[in-house]
């Protein structure tokens, strides 16, 4: 049966925003997604774009997630966009002629720069200041551009957000920089008269020229062609080199025109409040869109609001969008600027509390009701509090305006901060995220992983600190409440074998339907996994279901490696190994053309690997009787050994047949981290058994088990748990010790730090273990042997079914070809990643 295809007109920051969210509703498994994108390059974060001049690379402004796409099974193409939308056909062609089916169609088009319609806007010269390759055609014009051998000059049209942060790059590159301005004060649809004023002291104070209250009338050129200078519409002229037009934008709808979808008066695709346009088979999200309201939204925030919506009303959730909050805050030029709610006063019968210190460049003003509701306000030179103002507009503030705009040790109460918000309050308005939700969360990458609050705009990255303190809350994250070990119980006690069923019957309230979060997702998929053969799942981690809760490595059952490249690491027992199968490796490698490592777990690594070469890397492999070596996965990774009392003089038991009866024994075994073990012949310890998970060491008796040691950063020896066991003995302890940590360990735990943290420590842990103080011995060995019974090779299944094979492939529209970005360089008689290609910018064909 053929998907349903969705197909998307524009790759910016919120079509990629789309794209995550019908990832995060399941829609990349029953949809086929298709993209069409103008730029060169995916998705990018254009409000932190000026960061390009201080040192970051547009790999840094990357907004998609390596793996992401693939992973996905989204089909991107770049730098071919749509130029033509036949509805009744229901296909859009593509600059490069390529026609493409739809059966839903999503417009992102976003906006383009307006150019003031003067003579000589078109000049050698003249720029707008919208995407990468604006930043980089501006950089290469203004070097060398300098008058005899002085200083260069620069002149930005526009005074508003981008125009400042224009006008910070063009002084950032050595070039007298001048701001034109045609409203009396700078950025005017922010600040009022007041702040601007305050801003413009402050500028001027830069070094900066700024002209207000006057329009460009011409761009003067020379002999040559280029620009020279610019005359003014009260008659003034100015000399430059270099003209930036930052004079607003508008919604890019001519594709909506062109096939007769519904648009504004004054532009924008008319759209309801959800999201659908006067097709219902077409919806437009961002910047080109004319939302419901009336209004075109230029923000970031309100786009992913659409975004959302729009993928929710595919899934038939009752989501509207209806209006957004306009409130920003940025760092202009060094300069703090925030504006939220009613920031001009247009309310009826406002009021305004104004601490103005022109010698510092502050300026804050409230505006408030008669009866003291916040309506908004306007900060310049000090926004500190606007990470607490901003979520306190629409309600009574608990202290007076006056001590909010005062500063510290004249009137501010000190004691007020975000914990005296209301739980309801919203904390990042670009992800709609609010207090409550925040406060489940213990660290700040919890909450960005989850939430994606403070991923936008990041202005209320300082609130959000502010509030993880305060937090009790012990559950998993946003979506649950309880810990991974009572979701562990819950899934075995109830034999809920998928993590929808779990969201929706033990998930927070306001998380029950939804998708879920990053950390989760592969946590419940780890659970599942690892009891799956006890509740009736499958253990299959991309079995249709669960392979949208795996990790990135997951996705494609290898270690994704730093070019884009996957490394390949079959399983080699107690480090055994056959003639014929080291030349099989070889082969392989050789044929392949991978660059090989003996790892410190005694097996071979091979690196270089192209995502669609890996089925057939693994068909050779798997027909030569090698195992996936589960290192891309939370699982068992090795069994480590000596050569054992077999050939050393020293050795007193056979330790690498026990190495590999274990790690035969617990392969593919699922846990909340990496495990990693040793057995070491005899007490001189050559396989530093005591730097493992879980170590054995040989005895004239029999054979010692150690527990909870680590290597890494933070290394630790293994604490001795029992001693001089026979192989039954060490095995059933072995088969208590993993069970009783995958039932009660954390999210990615390391066995170390639970056996640490376990109260009791390790002698709590014998008395459950050895002397089954809680009677759960016979409960844990019966999982271990469902786990052993049960047991199937991952990429053996993998090859076994050709819908599995699909996913493995660079690009899903050239299944066959290779991705040019990942490349190499020859060393040492092999091969390393070249990592001067942009990995950001694949040619041919869409990741």
């Amino acid at each position: 049966m053929t998907k349903p295809t969705i197909l998307l007109i524009g790759h910016g920051m919120v079509g990629q925003r789309y794209l995550e969210a019908l990832a995060e509703r399941g829609l990349t498994g029953t949809h086929r997604i298709t993209v069409l994108c103008e730029e060169p390059r995916p998705a990018y974060d254009r409000v932190h774009l000026t960061s390009y001049f201080s040192g970051s690379t547009p790999e840094d402004l990357s907004l998609t997630p390596p793996g992401f796409l693939a992973g996905h099974g989204i089909e991107l193409h770049l730098d071919d966009p749509a130029t033509a939308v036949d509805r009744a056909a229901r296909t859009v062609t593509s600059r490069s002629g390529r026609v493409f089916p739809y059966d839903v169609l999503v417009l992102a088009t976003g906006s383009y720069p307006f150019v003031p319609p003067v003579p000589g806007k078109d000049a050698a010269g003249c720029f707008v200041y919208r995407t990468i390759e604006d930043l980089l055609a501006i950089e290469d014009y203004a070097k060398g551009r300098a008058a005899d051998g002085g200083e260069g000059r620069g002149a930005v049209v526009g005074g508003g957000l981008l125009g400042l942060e224009a006008a910070g790059a063009l002084q950032g590159l050595g070039l007298a920089t001048r701001i034109v301005e045609f409203a009396p004060r700078l950025m005017p649809a922010q600040v009022d008269d007041g702040g601007g004023a305050a801003l413009l002291r402050t500028i001027e104070s830069m070094g900066l020229t700024v002209h207000t209250g006057v329009g460009t009338q011409e761009v003067l050129t020379g002999p040559d062609g280029a620009v020279r200078g610019m005359l003014l519409s009260d008659g003034s002229s100015v000399e430059t080199d270099l003209v930036v037009f930052s004079a607003g934008v508008r919604p890019r709808d001519q594709l909506a025109r062109d096939c007769g979808l519904a648009v504004g008066e004054r532009g924008g695709i008319t759209v309801d409040a959800r999201c659908r346009t006067s097709d219902p088979h077409v919806y437009a999200i961002g910047e080109c869109a004319l939302a419901s309201d009336g209004r075109v939204y230029g923000l970031v925030a309100p786009g992913y609001e659409m975004a959302e919506t729009a993928a929710d009303d595919l899934v038939g959730r009752d989501r509207e969008f209806t209006g957004a909050d306009l409130s920003t805050k940025l760092k202009l030029l060094g300069v703090d600027v925030a504006s939220f709610g009613d920031a001009h006063g247009a309310t009826d019968g406002s009021l305004d509390v104004v601490y103005s210190d022109s010698r510092s460049g502050v300026y804050k003003k409230l505006v408030v009701a008669p009866d003291g509701v916040l309506l908004g306000g306007v900060l310049v030179g000090d926004a500190d509090a606007y990470g607490l103002l901003r979520p306190l507009t629409g309600s009574v503030p608990p202290v007076s305006p006056e001590q909010l705009v005062l500063p510290a040790g004249i009137g501010a109460p000190a004691a007020f901060g975000p914990s005296a918000l209301p739980d309801e309050a919203v904390i990042c308005s670009c992800h709609n995220v609010t207090k409550k939700a925040i406060a489940a969360f213990g660290t700040l990458a919890e909450v960005k992983k989850c939430t994606k609050a403070g991923t936008g705009c990041g202005s209320c990255v300082k609130v959000i600190g502010q509030l993880l303190p305060a937090s009790t809350d012990k559950g998993l994250c946003g979506c649950f409440g309880y810990t991974r070990a009572e979701l562990y119980e819950i899934v075995r006690t109830l034999r809920l074998t998928s993590y929808e069923e779990l969201l929706d019957s033990h998930g927070r309230e306001g998380a029950r339907g939804g998708d879920g979060c990053e950390v989760c997702k592969p946590t419940v998929g780890s659970i599942i996994a690892s009891l799956a053969p006890s509740i009736g799942a499958s253990g299959y981690v991309l079995a249709s279901g669960q392979a949208a809760l795996q990790d990135t490595n997951d996705h494609f059952l290898a270690n994704l490696q730093r070019n884009g490249s996957y490394s390949v690491v079959p399983r080699i027992p107690g480090g055994e190994i056959t003639p014929e199968k080291l030349i099989v490796i070889g082969e392989v490698a050789r044929d392949f053309g991978l660059y090989t490592k003996i790892t410190g777990g005694q097996r071979i690594d091979l690196f270089g690997a192209r995502v669609e070469q890996l089925p057939q890397i693994w068909a050779r492999l798997v027909e030569a009787g090698f195992e996936s070596g589960h290192a891309y996965g939370k699982a068992l990774r090795t069994v480590k050994s000596c050569v054992g009392q077999t050939w050393c003089r020293y050795g007193v038991q056979d330790s690498v047949r026990m190495a590999i009866d274990l790690e035969l024994r617990y392969r593919g075994l699922r846990a909340p981290h990496k495990l990693k073990s040793a057995v070491s012949g005899c007490a001189r310890e050559c396989a530093e058994a005591q730097s493992k998970d879980f170590g054995v060491i040989a005895t004239a008796n029999g054979w010692n088990l150690y527990v909870g040691g680590n290597g890494g950063a933070t290394p630790r020896h293994a604490d001795l748990l029992a001693q001089d066991l026979s192989d039954a003995e060490l095995v059933r302890l072995i088969d208590r010790f993993l069970m009783f940590y995958i039932r009660t360990a954390d999210r990615l735990e390391r066995t170390s730090t639970w056996l640490e943290r376990l109260e009791g420590g390790l002698d709590h842990l014998r008395d459950v273990v050895v002397h089954d103080s809680l009677g759960l011995c016979a409960e844990l060995e019966a999982l271990m042997a469902e786990h052993v019974a049960h047991y199937r090779d991952e990429w053996a299944e993998t090859l076994d079914d050709p819908d599995r094979l699909r996913r493995f492939v660079s690009f899903v529209n050239a299944p066959g070809a290779p991705d040019p970005a990942v490349k190499f360089v020859p060393e040492r008689d092999q091969v390393k990643p070249d990592l001067t290609v942009l990995t950001l910018e694949p040619l041919g064909g869409t990741r």
